[in-house]
């Protein structure tokens, strides 16, 4: 990331050191003096250091989020940065593309679990991740959105962020050749994990809908929509999971376990239940 900043004339790096003990700040030293600025933020959790950064880039044009375990491609930034002008976006969205440290099992593979959305350059958005986002700070400033400390430990603030910058009228595109890759650890390419991920993105799914709703009648009856859409693809997962079964594919069985284990997460989180999987044990 520092190769692709010096690529930019006034480009600069923020680092959030996100340990309450401030492990990373031994380490500030080695960085290039006047280009990195490394901060402490010793509330644990993503959103306390997400929300820090905005805090740190008051003065900033725009403030570009790439996760830790990302490598940006050539051209990466300038990219993000050229969107941004030619549409005047509130915020510039750009692909990940994941390759496997190890071999995957072919049940990954098949369902096709680690191949990101592409759209075309400049499609309107209205949800987004932090894995590759620029946000143009004095329309986030102005839409008055921060990211929301509830979804601290089970993730997920990045999604609620976003659609409520999109609820405020502010305008979100993508950028498709703004692209950055990650190599996916063995770790993460297994089945437990993907069905564990796909509990927590439904859960989250549920409580952003809630989070969103207007009034206790309103957030009553999402609670109700989402639960009912939860139990549809528990249904409908089972089936899949079944027919792949008896047809001995692959990805129908991959693709319907996920979408069993998405409704489940659905369901609890329709009910208020937040899949804490950040929490520090």
């Amino acid at each position: 990331m520092l190769d692709q900043a010096e690529t930019v004339e006034g480009t600069t790096v923020l680092v959030v050191d996100n340990d309450p003990a401030a492990s990373a700040m031994a380490l500030a030293a080695e960085f290039p003096p006047g280009r990195v600025t490394v901060v402490h933020e010793p509330t644990p959790g993503i959103v306390a250091g997400r929300n820090r950064a905005l805090d740190e880039t008051a003065d900033a044009d725009v403030l570009v989020f790439i996760d830790d375990d990302e490598q940006p491609e050539d051209g990466w930034l300038r990219s993000m940065l050229d969107t941004w002008h030619r549409t005047g976006a509130a915020a510039v969205s750009g692909p990940v593309l994941s390759t496997f440290a190890e071999a995957p099992d072919p049940w990954i593979t098949g369902g096709e679990f680690f191949v990101r959305r592409r759209l075309p350059t400049g499609t309107d958005l209205t949800i987004a991740a932090t894995g590759n986002l620029l946000l143009d700070v004095a329309q986030v400033r102005q839409a008055g959105v921060r990211f929301d400390r509830r979804f601290a430990m089970s993730g997920g603030s990045d999604s609620l962020f976003t659609r409520q910058l999109h609820g405020q009228g502010a305008r979100m595109v993508w950028c498709d050749e703004a692209r950055v890759c990650d190599v996916v650890p063995a770790a993460r390419a297994n089945r437990r994990w993907v069905l564990q991920r796909a509990v927590r993105s439904g859960n989250v799914a549920s409580r952003v809908e809630i989070v969103l709703a207007r009034g206790l009648v309103h957030r009553g009856a999402t609670r109700a929509v989402c639960a009912g859409q939860g139990l549809v693809r528990i249904v409908g997962g089972s089936v899949r999971v079944a027919f792949g079964t008896v047809t001995r594919s692959l990805t129908h069985q991959a693709q319907g376990a996920r979408t069993v284990a998405r409704g489940a997460g659905m369901v609890t989180g329709a009910f208020g239940h937040t899949r804490e999987e950040y929490r520090r044990r």
